[in-house]
């Protein structure tokens, strides 16, 4: 052993059963909800599903994402519900009342001023998950998205609704 050897610092038995204990509970409640009916025996398989993920997974998450804000980060979870279920009734619309031909897809380029990884790929999960606009591409230097959006008459007004209405408010909740 050389005198350089880095150690790891000693994790409580709390952490090593638990490394990420928001994404537990959220796997726990997700379980819940594909269940469509409580139960103490799905309460328990959720649990054990919740622990043994995260346990698995927790190589792949060397440090927990920094939130500032987590009122805010509950805030925008809640904007983007409701965003996605209005862009629903809106593609719905145009699928239903509107010929191929008159929508006006058209790729553009979202430039990107976040810089922490984890707040990147919420903004880019948060434009795929609305119906309508998909992210396609990172840059290769993280500072513009490609997106696909299904009926964007303008461009530049799509562009900058991506932008005030979901890449403000995560510069406000991640470093």
């Amino acid at each position: 052993m050389g005198a350089h050897q880095e150690t790891k610092p000693r994790r409580s038995l709390l952490e090593r059963w638990l490394p990420h204990p928001v994404l537990t509970v959220v796997l726990v409640l997700l379980w819940m909800l594909l269940l469509n009916a409580f139960s103490v025996g799905g309460l328990v398989m959720g649990v054990v599903l919740g622990i043994v993920i995260t346990r698995m997974t927790s190589n792949f998450w060397p440090e927990r994402p920094p939130v500032k804000a987590w009122g805010k980060a509950f805030a925008y979870m809640a904007l983007v519900g409701w965003d996605v279920v209005v862009a629903n009734l809106e593609v719905s619309r145009l699928i239903l009342f509107r010929s191929g031909a008159q929508l006006r897809t058209r790729w553009v380029t979202v430039p990107v001023e976040l810089r922490s990884p984890e707040a990147i790929t919420v903004l880019a999960g948060t434009i795929t998950m609305t119906p309508g606009t998909v992210s396609c591409d990172l840059s290769a230097d993280g500072c513009s998205l490609l997106v696909h959006c299904l009926d964007a008459p303008d461009a530049e007004a799509a562009v900058q609704q991506m932008k005030d209405r979901y890449e403000a408010r995560l510069k406000e909740i991640f470093p």
